[in-house]
C-alpha cells in the first residue's frame, strides 16, 4: 500500500555535527511517529515563494515545534528578551503553509510552534513569556484534560493525556474560527481545533513524539494525521 505523503516544513539549525554546516533539520523521533504511522514523511525546504503550488502534491502536513515567531508577525510593539531564534524567512513559510492546509481541508497536525502558527496564521496573538518558575513548561510532563468530543479525544481515545512539553509562549488571544479543546492545570491553551474545520486538523502544545514510541496514546495522533492523509488521497 502506498503511504500517504506527509510534508514537514524543515526547521533552520545554526550548527550540525553530522554535516560540519548549517543545516534544515526535523526530529528523528518526529519523523520515525510520522512512518510508524504508516506515511512517508518528507522534509520540505522553506522558501520564500509558492508554498501553496508545492503543497499540493502532498496528502497532509506536519507543522513541527521550532523557535519563536516574530512577535510583529501578531502585532506587538515590542519583543520580550527571552524570544529566540527567530527567523523571517521560516516565519512567512510556516504562516502561508498553515494558512493553505486550513483553507483548503489539507490534514493538519502542528505541534508545539506549529499551533502558535495557526493561530498566529488566523489573526491570534501570543503570550511571549509565561514567567517564572511557576508557569515553566520547559522539560516537563504534565496532565492535559481534553474537551469531549472533539477530534483530539477522538485521535487519542482519552479525555485525560500526561503531555511533555517544552515551550515557554502559549496561547493569548484566539485565532478566528478555533477553539480550545484541551488545558492544563494552569490555564495554559494545550490545543486547537476549527470550529468549521474543511478538514482534520489538530494542534497540541506539547510534543507527542516525545513519548509516542512507548506511548500509544501519543502514536494515535502521527495516525489519525496520516489516516485523514490516506482518506483524502482516496477522495
Amino acid at each position: 500500500m502506498t503511504r500517504p505523503l506527509i510534508a514537514v516544513p524543515a526547521r533552520f539549525s545554526a550548527t550540525t555535527s553530522a554535516l560540519r554546516f548549517a543545516a534544515e533539520v526535523n526530529a528523528r523521533a518526529l519523523v520515525e511517529a510520522v512512518w510508524r504511522a504508516g506515511g512517508e514523511p518528507a522534509t520540505i525546504h522553506p522558501a520564500e515563494d509558492g508554498a501553496e503550488q508545492r503543497l499540493a502534491r502532498f496528502d497532509g502536513v506536519l507543522l513541527p515545534g521550532g523557535g519563536d515567531l516574530a512577535p510583529h508577525r501578531y502585532g506587538a510593539a515590542d519583543t520580550h528578551d527571552t524570544v529566540y531564534d527567530v527567523d523571517d524567512l521560516q516565519d512567512s513559510f510556516d504562516l502561508r503553509a498553515a494558512r493553505h492546509a486550513l483553507a483548503s481541508g489539507l490534514p493538519l497536525l502542528a505541534i508545539c510552534r506549529g499551533l502558535q502558527v495557526a493561530n498566529v496564521a488566523l489573526g491570534g496573538t501570543l503570550e511571549q513569556d509565561m514567567g517564572g518558575p511557576d508557569l515553566d513548561h520547559r522539560h516537563r510532563v504534565h496532565p492535559v484534560r481534553v474537551r469531549q468530543g472533539t477530534l483530539l479525544e477522538q485521535a487519542l481515545g482519552t479525555d485525560k493525556v500526561d503531555a511533555s512539553c517544552y515551550h515557554h509562549q502559549r496561547v493569548d488571544r484566539l485565532g478566528s474560527g478555533l477553539a480550545v479543546v484541551a488545558t492544563a492545570a494552569d490555564g495554559t491553551v494545550e490545543a486547537l481545533e476549527a470550529t468549521a474545520p474543511r478538514g482534520w486538523f489538530v494542534a497540541v502544545q506539547w510534543h507527542p513524539e516525545d513519548t509516542a514510541e512507548r506511548d500509544p496514546v501519543q502514536q494515535r495522533l502521527f495516525e489519525a494525521l496520516v489516516e485523514s492523509a490516506r482518506m483524502r488521497g482516496r477522495a
